[in-house]
């Protein structure tokens, strides 16, 4: 019996790369379905997606494995079982559009995904969570009490195993120490006026400045505030006729696609992180 899995890797570019992956690969039995590579010119980094079955059913054996035969190239390589969904957390405030979509899509098969807690700073989705049978953690943020909330997050995050966490229009700041224990799994959604548009109301500063296009931007979350490298943007026409209301809605709309393709790929292992940038294997 064949089991499926997904390797990820990146290390400095150099000759017969792609035969030593293949033949490590062979050694372990295993028979390649897809694969897809990347040289970046100017990093001289190398960067591959191979998607494989093995008749070894133990990942654990398989990464022992895998790690002595990187350590021989220099390489940085992650080995997946692509039938284990990701664990996630999601983390939400007032605006529900994000989490609507993102818990209909798991609920339907299309992400590979398993939500295994929502937190937030308000009481309003608890309803939408107790709907999906999610666990729902409410635990109210303000100044004085940052430190002790980020604790019961991450808590929370660390006890539920999320490999990955959503700030699906999450409306706080996160804490430097919170970024780097989230560094690299957490992904946040905003609109992509900023810089241009800051503060709580976009779209109302967009609709005055007349603008003709909005989107939305998905990326990884750093200390450097909506720095993180970006992994989807999108954008939707608008002119003259549209109202505040209309942008709102057309704005959130490309929030949620945006935010939804971008937790597909990190839970396909498509992303991989190139620097401030990222290479993205559809």
């Amino acid at each position: 019996m064949s089991h499926p899995y997904i390797l990820t890797l990146s290390c400095p570019d150099r000759m017969g790369l792609v035969h030593a992956v293949s033949g490590f690969l062979m050694e372990q039995g295993g028979n390649i379905e897809e694969a897809a590579q990347y040289n970046d010119s100017q990093t001289g980094l190398f960067f591959m997606r191979v998607g494989f079955v093995c008749p070894e059913a133990d990942v654990t054996v398989l990464r022992t494995r895998l790690a002595s035969f990187a350590e021989t190239l220099g390489m940085q390589a992650s080995l997946h079982a692509r039938a284990q969904p990701m664990p996630t957390v999601i983390l939400c405030s007032r605006q529900g559009h994000c989490l609507n979509d993102l818990l209909f899509r798991w609920k339907s098969g299309l992400l590979a995904i398993d939500i295994r807690a929502i937190i937030s700073n308000h009481r309003d989705f608890y309803q939408l969570a107790a709907s999906y049978n999610v666990p729902f953690h409410h635990i109210p943020v303000h100044k004085d009490n940052k430190p002790q909330a980020e604790a019961r997050q991450l808590e929370i995050i660390e006890s539920e195993g999320a490999e990955l966490v959503v700030l699906a229009r999450y409306m706080q700041v996160l804490s430097n120490s919170m970024c780097e224990a989230l560094s690299g799994r957490a992904i946040n959604i905003h609109h992509s006026f900023l810089p241009s548009f800051k503060g709580a109301k976009p779209y109302y500063q967009a609709h005055d400045r007349g603008v003709k296009l909005i989107g939305a931007t998905a990326h990884y979350v750093t200390a450097d505030l909506d720095e993180g490298p970006i992994i989807e943007q999108d954008v939707a026409r608008v002119d003259h006729s549209k109202t505040v209301d209309d942008l709102t809605a057309i704005g959130q709309d490309t929030e949620s696609q945006v935010l939804a393709r971008a937790v597909k790929w990190h839970s396909e292992h498509r992303v991989l992180l190139n620097g401030q940038r990222t290479v993205i294997f559809r």
